[in-house]
């Protein structure tokens, strides 16, 4: 076993996920092809050129701003690594939006009988959504630093019935 993770860099449970989820992708993209080759080649290729030559250096420059605008001076409390909690909500709002974009800004046909809902209410919930998402990420953060620093004060105190050096 130890061969196979050295030689893979995983164990062999990451493997079979891996070959599954291509043997899904495979099956989902031969039905796909079968009914529409030309809009799903199209889509794939818009895709691709949106993310890479679009979505990728505005989420870049996005990273990189966030780092230098909230970057902090040296401290004598311990930091705790805080970019990711400023990614994760931030990607997950980012995939609802890009998923959602038409019912979000009304830009869609609407299904009056299959959601029952009015067109006005995307915009405001994924609001919502997202804010929720910061706010637990915040939350989540808040936890960490506390208990990343009472690990640290309970390091420095001395131990009961010792007295610090004069």
């Amino acid at each position: 076993m130890a061969r196979f993770v050295r030689w893979y860099g995983s164990s062999p449970l990451h493997l079979l996920v891996l070959i599954a989820s291509f043997a899904v992708t495979g099956y989902v993209m031969v039905r796909l092809f079968a009914v529409r080759p030309l809009a799903v080649a199209i889509w794939f290729v818009g895709a691709a050129v949106l993310h890479d030559l679009i979505l990728l250096p505005l989420y870049s420059l996005a990273d990189l701003s966030a780092h230098k605008l909230l970057r902090h001076q040296a401290a004598r409390e311990p930091q705790v690594p805080w970019i990711n909690y400023l990614r994760v909500p931030a990607f997950l709002s980012g995939v609802l939006l890009l998923v959602w974009f038409p019912l979000i800004f009304d830009l869609s046909i609407p299904y009056p009988d299959a959601a029952r809902l009015t067109e006005g209410v995307y915009l405001g919930r994924w609001l919502a959504v997202t804010a929720v998402l910061f706010v637990a990420s915040a939350l989540a953060f808040a936890l960490k630093l506390r208990r990343v620093r009472r690990a640290t004060h309970a390091k420095e105190r001395p131990a009961p019935g010792h007295h610090a050096a004069p």
